[in-house]
């Protein structure tokens, strides 16, 4: 596994929420990240990034993601929002592209077999 070298950790790697609180939370998710207390700057790459140092960062920050216990509404927030940068609920930016193509898919089929079942009622 490759070694980084020590970078200073930022500040937060969660923004402030951008869209209202969930009401069934006491609080924002955001305030529960693990990538608050620790380990931030695992989680946006610097400038410049070498290939290989990029891997081995993405994968740290995947680590710390799995360990937390919101990463799904983590997740969740960068799919709706999107969030075009960095590492967000244990999926890099790329990622997030692919599961957004593969949802977007999917309504498109839904629609369809939705819209082939109205004719069909229509029709019977």
């Amino acid at each position: 596994m490759l070694q980084l070298p020590h970078q200073p950790l930022q500040v937060a790697a969660v923004p402030p929420q951008r869209s209202p609180a969930r009401e069934d939370q006491a609080g924002p998710w955001h305030s529960e990240a693990v990538c608050r207390r620790d380990e931030a700057g695992l989680f946006f790459a610097p400038s410049k990034e070498p290939t290989a140092a990029r891997l081995a960062r993405e994968e740290a920050a995947k680590r710390v993601c799995a360990r937390c216990p919101v990463m799904v509404d983590c997740r969740e927030h960068a799919l709706l929002q999107p969030e075009p940068y960095g590492v967000w609920g244990g999926l890099t930016a790329a990622e997030r592209r692919v599961v957004l193509a593969r949802r977007r898919r999917r309504e498109v089929e839904l629609r369809k077999a939705a819209a082939a079942g109205d004719r069909v009622a229509a029709a019977g």
